[in-house]
């Protein structure tokens, strides 16, 4: 059996009560009713108690492996807040997020500052951090960032990234192991983490394949794996070209553990990827430890994305299904076609005016889900076979706790949504619902003196 089959071969029942996926049609259909009708929409909901399921599995399947949630699956302070609770370490990739994991109780020792081409403001903000906290970790992916952080004085802990010229990933976008973007590339991996190691404290090499790997993408993952153990190997190796060797704590070989969005697609059998990546990376020298960066896993099957419909409307071509979320709210659709499950969960009225008859009384019928921006591309799906909508109809969009709310915009001035969080079956308002106000806060606030210029005028 190959790598894919086995990892393509687990069941919704596996773990029985913590299942591998949780599909949409898992969610209590009332309880999403309630608190949509309590909180409006559009609104996502997040349930931690799947957080936490999601991150016991994790640490289940690699029990020897330092696990890093990167964080910007889903910033919220209840996520992060549960996932360190969990016993995860924070994988962040901007100052803003290094501030949200540290404002969410992380300490430096299980911070990891992972910089693709950093602002100098982050690098200021993150060598800041590190003089007060200098168990945190900074990893870079070029020459530059290197020098940069040693003009401001930081000598402390950093991890190399590597470009292993392998990539895998659910679209080429988020497809970073073959991407010249990401990391120094490997044939000088050896040479620059020596280099670094004389001006910093080097503590690990750090690869990553790319976002969403699904089963079909796993000898993808495993050869990255493979290069990374070779690379390890080389830099502790006390006879490797007679060089001294390195005193690394781990190798990171990066997250992207695909989840399945389409409702007949298999989960991902976990313990057959660790066990594919532990083969792959050993042996391991001595002291060096497996670390690995997972964030769509912990988050994406935890939320839905809920919202009203608002039109109904015929054409000789489709039925347009109109509702109050956009790609405003959720991107993914639009920006990589992405799919994402759909499921009616009915209390319209009818054109009568009176009750539409309940979702499972309907017939199927193929529409197109359409939201409120003026853009084609705004779809969550085209000629998809739902029961058939009415105007009032609740729709729940699953599998959208990972790059939901944290890729929602203000585009067409459109108020961001609120998000409410399920912890033990309590809910609680995690993101409140922005304004129409909020859209022109940042404009009012700006400090003028009284010629009415604002500082960058003068």
């Amino acid at each position: 059996m190959s790598d894919a089959e086995a990892a393509a071969g687990a069941t919704d029942e596996a773990d029985g009560d913590n299942p591998p996926v949780r599909r949409v049609s898992d969610w209590d259909a009332g309880r999403l009713s309630g608190l949509a009708d309590a909180h409006g929409t559009p609104l996502y909901v997040q349930d931690l108690d799947r957080v936490r399921e999601n991150c016991e599995r994790l640490l289940a399947a690699f029990p020897d492996a330092d696990v890093r949630y990167a964080v910007k699956a889903h910033t919220g302070q209840a996520v992060l807040e549960t996932v360190r609770d969990a016993g995860l370490d924070a994988e962040c990739a901007s100052a803003g997020e290094v501030d949200r994991a540290l404002a969410a109780g992380f300490d430096g020792s299980r911070l990891h500052y992972t910089a693709v081409n950093p602002p100098a403001r982050d690098l200021d903000y993150v060598a800041g951090v590190a003089e007060a906290d200098p168990d945190l970790t900074v990893t870079v992916g070029a020459v530059d960032t290197l020098d940069r952080l040693a003009e401001r004085g930081y000598d402390g802990r950093v991890c190399v990234r590597v470009n292993p010229g392998v990539g895998a990933g659910h679209h080429e976008k988020v497809t970073t192991g073959g991407a010249a973007k990401f990391g120094v590339p490997y044939d000088r991996a050896a040479e620059v983490t020596r280099d670094a190691a004389e001006r910093f404290d080097a503590v690990g090499v750090h690869a990553h394949a790319g976002s969403g790997i699904d089963p079909d993408q796993l000898d993808s993952h495993r050869e990255l794996v493979a290069r990374m153990g070779d690379l390890a190997r080389e830099l502790t190796d006390p006879d490797a070209e007679g060089a001294a060797p390195l005193d690394l704590e781990y190798v990171d070989v990066g997250g992207g553990f695909g989840v399945p969005y389409e409702e007949d697609a298999p989960a991902l059998d976990l313990r057959a990827v660790a066990d594919a990546t532990r083969e792959a990376v050993a042996p391991l020298p001595e002291g060096v430890d497996l670390a690995i960066e997972p964030g769509r896993y912990v988050v994406a099957d935890a939320g839905v994305l809920l919202a009203r419909v608002n039109t109904v409307k015929p054409t000789p071509d489709e039925t347009v299904v109109g509702v109050d979320a956009g790609m405003t709210d959720l991107l993914r659709p639009a920006m990589y076609d992405a799919y994402h499950p759909i499921r009616n969960l009915g209390s319209g009225r009818g054109r009568e005016g009176g009750d539409a008859p309940p979702v499972g009384e309907r017939e199927a019928t193929p529409v197109t889900v359409a939201g409120p921006i003026c853009e084609t591309g705004d779809a969550f799906c085209e000629n998809r076979a739902l029961a058939e909508p009415v105007r009032g109809d609740l729709l729940a969009v699953g599998v959208a706790g990972a790059y939901g709310y944290e890729m929602a915009s203000q585009y067409n001035s459109r108020p961001r949504p609120a998000e409410v969080a399920l912890d033990d079956g309590t809910a609680t308002i995690a993101r409140r619902r922005e304004t129409l106000g909020d859209l022109t806060t940042v404009e009012r606030e700006i400090p003028r003196d009284r010629a009415g210029r604002s500082e960058g005028d003068r």
